[in-house]
């Protein structure tokens, strides 16, 4: 029963963007379940994996789908995609569907409907994700269809929905200024209503990567060579001692300790460690030069 439902075929409803006029009248010709054949199906489908069972409960409830998937028309998003979508909840719906459950079919696949379009919803209304954890998503839909109704949330509004929703008032009006917000285009092209300005605060021109600019990278190598010929000229004006000490303790691949520094010269750790720290000093001020 798991895989049988991924083999009914809608092949004779097909949904294909510009046809959905076409899709409407043609599920709407699809005769409605009475409750008894409703449950008879179900049971078929249930206790003998019937494909055709199955289908003819997914094609009387397409209409339905239709329905929903019109309420979702405002976030701008292809109908056919909503209803599409719409279909994939029906049938996680009727797969799940218990027969034995005084209830009808539409009434138990409502929920599965809404949450196939409220994921194609926020997958793809935005570049950028608006909504992600449980409480934001389920602010998301009931925050946008206020502000259709009020505009700007008050700051009465923004507790009120809050409240409503058991969400904090700073995630109301997070949401809102996303809600606010709008894609750009990384890279415009300058028209008769996108003037020159626009196109020079772009993303495109404040996000340009340089890295790979060959003026960049010779400028780059320039001052690399720079910075190691200087730190040569200024080690070598060094005095032999403070210089052995920088070798040892910065520039040797086994690094010496302070102690052993100290017997060679035959001095304590701490003035080994004041000739290292005096040393190091002349070294950055010579590179700053």
């Amino acid at each position: 029963m798991g895989t049988a439902l991924t083999q009914v075929s809608l092949n004779n409803v097909p949904l294909r963007a510009g046809s959905e006029e076409a899709y409407i009248q043609a599920v709407n010709q699809i005769p409605v379940l009475s409750a008894e054949e409703e449950h008879e199906l179900a049971v078929e489908y249930r206790d003998h994996e019937s494909i055709d069972a199955a289908r003819q409960l997914v094609l009387s409830h397409l209409r339905f789908v239709v329905h929903i998937a019109r309420g979702y028309n405002g976030y701008g998003l292809p109908l056919a995609d909503l209803i599409q979508e719409g279909n994939i909840g029906l049938m996680k719906a009727v797969k799940r569907f218990d027969p034995d459950v005084k209830v009808r079919l539409v009434s138990f696949a409502v929920h599965w409907i809404r949450a196939e379009i409220h994921e194609y919803v926020l997958r793809n209304w935005r570049i950028v994700k608006v909504a992600t954890t449980k409480a934001q998503r389920k602010l998301f839909f009931n925050l946008r269809s206020s502000k259709k109704r009020l505009g700007w949330l008050t700051h009465e509004e923004v507790q009120k929905v809050a409240g409503d929703l058991g969400v904090k008032p700073e995630t109301v009006l997070e949401m809102e200024s996303r809600l606010s917000g709008q894609d750009t285009a990384f890279d415009p092209q300058p028209d008769a209503d996108n003037d020159d300005e626009y196109v020079t605060r772009s993303p495109a021109q404040y996000l340009s990567d340089s890295r790979m600019d060959p003026a960049a990278q010779v400028e780059s190598d320039d001052w690399d060579d720079h910075q190691v010929e200087s730190l040569h000229e200024a080690v070598e004006r060094l005095d032999d001692r403070s210089r052995d000490i920088v070798q040892q303790r910065w520039l040797a691949e086994n690094k010496t300790t302070l102690q052993d520094l100290a017997a060679k010269y035959g001095v304590s750790a701490e003035r080994v460690r004041q000739l290292e720290k005096n040393a190091m000093s002349k070294l950055k001020a010579a590179m700053a030069a």
